[in-house]
């Protein structure tokens, strides 16, 4: 080999030395970092600055935030790292109009909660009352309304099951400019059709009508009544085919024709 290329043992060994001694100087700050990284986080948990300080909600209208915040059982006493998401998501998802629930925690000490609540789809009248029924069927009773929105259908003789279950789902089928014309519903039922309904709408007409096709011939509504004489109101039967019956003394009655074209 060529002179310049021929290294000596003794003056590799303090370049080694040096290497080995830096490898565990840099060991040893790792350690000392994750040391005391983990005393913090330790002191941290057991102390009070784990404890939750900040209760965000989201997405509520219904319920206020110390209405939410009481059912989840959070408070400022509880350790931010204890939380059970789950359970606290449960607890909140008991109250009748939430839907779904969602919580998140922010180090070092925030936790966030965002609901959705059910939709509100009419108001069902219960002697002076009137008490809200979810999208999912409930009726909602100890949220009574003092006063409700002026489009909102006010239902009446209604209780949970099959039936209101068929009301929700008609009315959300129909266009809102149909919905928001109504101002009552009633459920009488007869011994040949335990669906049927009468409604009281706004413009002064009377519909009877089944919830088995409620929706389907409801949307034909404004074509109808566009076909009777305004100054004459009365009773428009929907359950089989559709016809009008003044509420004159002498009941003229009349074949409608639906317009195909709409729906």
């Amino acid at each position: 080999m060529e002179k310049g290329k021929i290294v000596a043992l003794e003056d590799r060994i303090p370049k080694l030395k040096e290497q080995r001694r830096r490898k565990a100087n840099r060991r040893l700050v790792l350690l000392l970092i994750l040391f005391f990284t983990m005393i913090v986080v330790i002191a941290y948990s057991q102390s009070p600055l784990s404890h939750v300080k900040t209760i965000t909600i989201k997405g509520n209208g219904v319920y206020s935030d110390t209405e939410l915040i009481s059912q989840s059982g959070l408070s400022n006493n509880t350790n931010i790292w204890k939380i059970k998401k789950d359970e606290t998501a449960s607890r909140i998802k008991r109250l009748s109009e939430i839907k779904t629930v969602t919580i998140k925690t922010h180090w070092p000490n925030t936790v966030v909660i965002q609901v959705k609540e059910h939709k509100r789809i009419a108001y069902l009248k219960k002697a002076n009352k009137f008490l809200p029924i979810m999208e999912n069927g409930k009726i909602v009773k100890g949220r009574a309304a003092k006063k409700i929105p002026v489009n909102s259908p006010i239902l009446f003789e209604f209780k949970e099951g099959a039936a209101l279950n068929q009301m929700i789902k008609e009315l959300e089928k129909l266009p809102s400019e149909i919905s928001n014309s109504i101002s009552e519903i009633h459920y009488t039922p007869k011994k040949t059709d335990q669906y049927h309904i009468s409604l009281f709408m706004n413009d002064g007409f009377e519909v009877s009508a089944t919830l088995r096709s409620f929706a389907e011939k409801m949307v034909h509504y404004p074509s109808i009544i566009s076909q009777i004489d305004p100054n004459k109101k009365g009773i428009i039967d929907l359950e089989v085919g559709t016809y009008f019956k003044a509420f004159e003394t002498e009941v003229e009655e009349k074949e409608v024709e639906q317009d195909k074209g709409e729906g």
